[in-house]
Formats: structure tokens, C-alpha cells, sequence
């Protein structure tokens, strides 16, 4: 039997090229995150990622440590087809930490797709899309670079653009929001987000007024808590509204379905923390007939290439993805070859496994390693 025979873990840090500005928090300079190499007993090398955000997760510096300490006994030895069975001692022996086990079971799912020559799509039971439509947001602190940038991207296939709304003025925002309309009309699919900017008293007005420019949904308005505002937006407004911070998990999507609380919702595997756990958690969507829209974090190209194998293999995520970072935000990534981008979509690797390829190269001549254990 195929076992788990080591296992090295990075905490590396990123430059990124533009600042981002969004209700929760912001990001400029760098952004952290933590790599997972697992090595089988037959030499096959499977890679994963955990990308907390401090402001929404926990930190880098968290997960690295749960998978040094508290993991590595768990993986080492581990069979390699039996990931479900290593999730369940991960969830038994750790509270919480949801993106390093979903690191390890990364890397996993790689291993053993290499094993068998297939992609982790195939192994989710395959594939019911080769391309993921891709939303680049709107967050720049200079609205002015953001329009430039759309210059550029619209002529070039790019129609979804998620505006991060809720940081500036209300004012503002609008004017935003109508240069977009004006400039680019209804060739571009516009999203709005409110990062949890909004309090309850007051917000209908708000999103009263935003809704006038036709956005295909407006995100998390109002804390990840006020279901009870949530609920009334969605049913006084002709936008939909989707859930991102008020759902990480499929017991919080029971209570937006139940309370209709939400017309969508944003599936990051750093929030529910597993490939099975999103599966688990479109399975609920799926029969609300919520559909699902593929969110991010800060992550680089080895987690969204667990997040563009699982789209690929869902149905239910039809709103696209924002799997931007790799090509937009980070100057260098850790991959040898980034996961193609072509006319504004996501274009799924078909390799095994990830799909991608990471090096010893790669990995020590694109990021800064913090530590390494």
C-alpha cells in the first residue's frame, strides 16, 4: 500500500503590483501564504496551499504551524487513496484551521491524481466545464487605474468585473459605478461587493440606489451575522443578493436557505476548508437551486488550481470565478507555467492531478520563504 512518506511545509511571502481596497480590510506589499509538499512512498510529489487572510480566516502563520505540529504525525504514513479517512482524523485532532487541512488534502488529491493519470476533476467525477468565466475585482484605491485597467481587459474577452463597493463614499461609488456603465454598457457583466461595509439601518437606500445600474448580484452588504437585513434585500430588490462571509460552511447555508437569506452564494475552499467539504456544500445549493460563485482569498496558483479542478467538476458554480491573483496581483508566482487565462476565462489545466507544475526552482526564485520545516 502507497503511503505518505514525508512532508515539507513553506510559509512564503509575495509581492503583490497593485494595493486592494475592500470593506474588510485592505492589502498592499506583500501577502503571505503557506505550501505543502507531500512525498509518496513511490516518489510521487503532490503540492497544496492554505491562504488564510488575517481579517477573515486566521493567519499564514497559524497554518503553518497546525500542519508542522499538529498534522504531520496524522499524514505521515497516511495511505494515499484513503484522503477521506485522513480528513476525518484531521477534523478530530484539530478544531478549526480549515485551510491547512485543505493544504494537506490538496496535495493528497495531486498525489494520488498522478498515480492514476487522472485530473482531481476526474477524480470529483469529471468534468461538466472546460473553462471558468473570470471576474477581475474592482479594488483598486485609484478608481482611475482600475478604468485603465478595464481598457485594456474588455477589447481582450474580460466581461466580469466585480466592483468592491462600501469603502469610498456613497457618492462616489455611484459616480464609479456610472463611468463603468457609460464607458462600457452591457459589455461588461457587473458585480457588486460590499464586504460587510454596510450596517442594517440604512442599507436598503443604498442598495436601492446601486441597483439602478443592473449588477447581476450585490455581495455581503451587511455583516456575515444580520441575516434577518439579508433576507429583506433579497426579497425587496430586484438585484440578488449573495452570501459570501455569511456562509462558510453547509450549516450556515441550511440558515440562508431556511430564512431565504440569499439568492447565491461564494464557495472559497479557504472558508469551507476541503474539496469534500465544498462538494458537501453545493450539494445543499444545489437542491435550494442556489447557484454558487467561485471566490477568493489572496491565494497563488497551486490553491486556485484546486479551485479551478473543482468548478470545473460542479455544476452548480455557474457565476465564474475570481481566480485573478496569479496573473494580475502577484508579480511572481510559485508554478512553472501559470494556468492559462484566454478571452476572459479561466482555461482548466488537463494534466493530472493540480494539472500544474511546481520545482525546487520555481518555488526558492519566485517567492520569499519565511520558514521552512
Amino acid at each position: 500500500m502507497e503511503t505518505i512518506s514525508a512532508l515539507r511545509v513553506f510559509l512564503i511571502e509575495s509581492p503583490i503590483k497593485m494595493a486592494r481596497q475592500q470593506g474588510v480590510g485592505d492589502v498592499k506589499g506583500t501577502v503571505k501564504r503557506v505550501l505543502v509538499e507531500l512525498t509518496s512512498s513511490s516518489g510521487i510529489v503532490g503540492w497544496g496551499e492554505a491562504a488564510p487572510w488575517e481579517v477573515f480566516t486566521g493567519t499564514a502563520e497559524a497554518a503553518f504551524a497546525a500542519i508542522d505540529v499538529y498534522l504531520r504525525p496524522l499524514v505521515i504514513g497516511a495511505p494515499v487513496d484513503r484522503i477521506r479517512a485522513l480528513g476525518l482524523k484531521m477534523k478530530k485532532a484539530l478544531v478549526g484551521h480549515g485551510e491547512a487541512k485543505l493544504a494537506i488534502e490538496t496535495a493528497m488529491f495531486d498525489i494520488l491524481g498522478k498515480s492514476c493519470g487522472l485530473s482531481i476533476a476526474d477524480l470529483l467525477g469529471g468534468r461538466v466545464r472546460d473553462t471558468i468565466p473570470l471576474s477581475f475585482s474592482i479594488a483598486d484605491p485609484s478608481f482611475e487605474a482600475d478604468m485603465e485597467r478595464m481598457k485594456e481587459m474588455v477589447p481582450n474577452g474580460h466581461r466580469l468585473f466585480k466592483v468592491k463597493t462600501g469603502v469610498k463614499s456613497h457618492r462616489d461609488d455611484l459616480r464609479h459605478l456610472e463611468a463603468i456603465r457609460n464607458a462600457f454598457g452591457d459589455a461588461v457583466d457587473l458585480r457588486l461587493d460590499y464586504n460587510q461595509a454596510l450596517e442594517p439601518f440604512g442599507a436598503i437606500a443604498i442598495l436601492r440606489d446601486v441597483d439602478r445600474f443592473r449588477p447581476t448580484f450585490i455581495e455581503q452588504p451587511v455583516p456575515r451575522e444580520c441575516l434577518a437585513a439579508m433576507a429583506s434585500f433579497a426579497a425587496d430588490l430586484d438585484t440578488p443578493i449573495l452570501a459570501d462571509e455569511s456562509c462558510f460552511d453547509a450549516r450556515d447555508l441550511m440558515e440562508i436557505v431556511r430564512l431565504q437569506a440569499a439568492d447565491a452564494i461564494s464557495v472559497k475552499l479557504m472558508k469551507v476548508g476541503g474539496l469534500f467539504n465544498a462538494q458537501a456544500l453545493m450539494a445543499i445549493a444545489d437542491l435550494a437551486h442556489v447557484p454558487g460563485y467561485g471566490g477568493t482569498l489572496w491565494e497563488g496558483g497551486v490553491a486556485l488550481a484546486a479551485g479551478t479542478q473543482f468548478i470545473a467538476a460542479t455544476p452548480g458554480v455557474s457565476l465564474g470565478c475570481e481566480f485573478y491573483m496569479p496573473h494580475h496581483v502577484l508579480t511572481e508566482d510559485v508554478l512553472e507555467a501559470k494556468i492559462e487565462n484566454r478571452n476572459g476565462e479561466v482555461v482548466v489545466p488537463d494534466g493530472p492531478g493540480l494539472g500544474v507544475i511546481v520545482s525546487q526552482a520555481s518555488l526558492r526564485e519566485n517567492a520569499r520563504i519565511l520558514c521552512e520545516r
